[in-house]
């Protein structure tokens, strides 16, 4: 194992220019931890946000960006039994992803989905914990209910469509352009172009959403509750149109909904493990049988990370875009 890698590292605050091929240390697995080479890396707006200087890591995570990645495992940390170097693994990470080699929890990786690629599979963890979490750990989604994912064409909203279908609900996914529309209907939802439909009145015609899923937050959160169906309920994961919306909580009150949402990022290492537990019971078996797998968009070389902060804040993509480390 070398003692120096490549990484790419955020010079200073700022636009995907700021990325920077470079050289660090080679981390080393602590107690419980795993070191893996890994061997591509995936891209989310997160890594946007802190590379913007607008999403710190959390205490005693690294300053490079990624949050997830694929790879084989170098070494392992005291204390570890659930793997051995060699073992082929996806994992969420505290950070650090834009690197040769990582470290993580050992309970935060995954084995790689039978016959699936490593890099498809650096595009499941980040999405996949996401989705896992809120739309069904806390957003309750059951067979048989109307679900809404806006920014269906997006990683998670490619995630969100297949898992809420797989598990028989009905599902609605706004997008913005035919093309993208035609991509949520492929993958099992009634897809809704946004810039031509007012998407609110669609679910409402159709009896209220008993769920929606929301990263765009600002102005969506009242168009989000006239949607809904009676003690519906909104999760809400993103703002990007803004943290802030004005709405008549009396609808709230009167039709008893319900409004939460989360980030991952600083959970609890015990609540992080407790999602790859229930990835590996719940979801695990529908990608080894191929019923749901990774939308994926492009691949770039890790010395190309700012073209591919570019295309992600274009809005072209279409599913996940990830990085070739290796």
């Amino acid at each position: 194992m070398p003692d120096t890698m490549r990484a790419v590292e955020i010079s200073s605050p700022g636009g995907p220019d700021v990325l920077t091929l470079c050289e660090r240390p080679v981390p080393r697995p602590e107690a419980g931890e795993i070191l893996i080479a890994a061997d591509h890396a995936g891209v989310n707006r997160p890594d946007a946000l802190q590379r913007a200087g607008a999403y710190d890591p959390p205490p005693g995570a690294s300053d490079l960006p990624g949050l997830e990645c694929s790879g084989t495992v170098e070494a392992i940390g005291p204390g570890v039994t659930r793997w051995r170097p060699g073992d082929r693994v996806c994992a969420l990470l505290p950070g650090g992803g834009y690197a040769e080699y990582v470290t993580c929890p050992a309970d935060h990786a995954l084995r790689i989905p039978e016959g699936m690629g490593m890099a498809e599979a650096a595009a499941l963890p980040e999405t996949y914990f996401t989705v896992w979490t809120n739309v069904f750990d806390r957003g309750r989604l059951e067979g048989g209910e109307r679900f809404l994912v806006h920014g269906g064409s997006s990683g998670i909203g490619t995630t969100a469509i297949q898992l809420a279908h797989a598990r028989g609900a009905r599902v609605f996914a706004t997008a913005g352009s035919p093309d993208k529309v035609a991509v949520c209907e492929r993958l099992g939802a009634t897809g809704i172009d946004y810039k031509e439909t007012a998407w609110e009145d669609v679910l409402r015609e159709a009896g209220g959403a008993h769920l929606i899923l929301d990263m765009v937050g600002g102005d969506y959160i009242p168009r989000d509750l006239h949607a809904l169906a009676d003690e519906g309920r909104l999760v809400l994961i993103g703002a990007q149109h803004g943290p802030k919306a004005e709405a008549n909580f009396a609808q709230v009150m009167v039709r008893r909904l319900t409004i939460t949402g989360s980030t991952l990022r600083p959970r609890s290492v015990l609540e992080k493990a407790r999602i790859a537990e229930s990835l590996r019971r719940e979801v695990w078996p529908l990608l080894d049988a191929g019923s749901v797998a990774p939308v994926m968009d492009r691949v770039f070389p890790l010395a190309e990370a700012a073209a591919a902060h570019a295309r992600m804040e274009a809005g072209d993509h279409v599913g996940k875009i990830v990085l070739r480390v290796r």
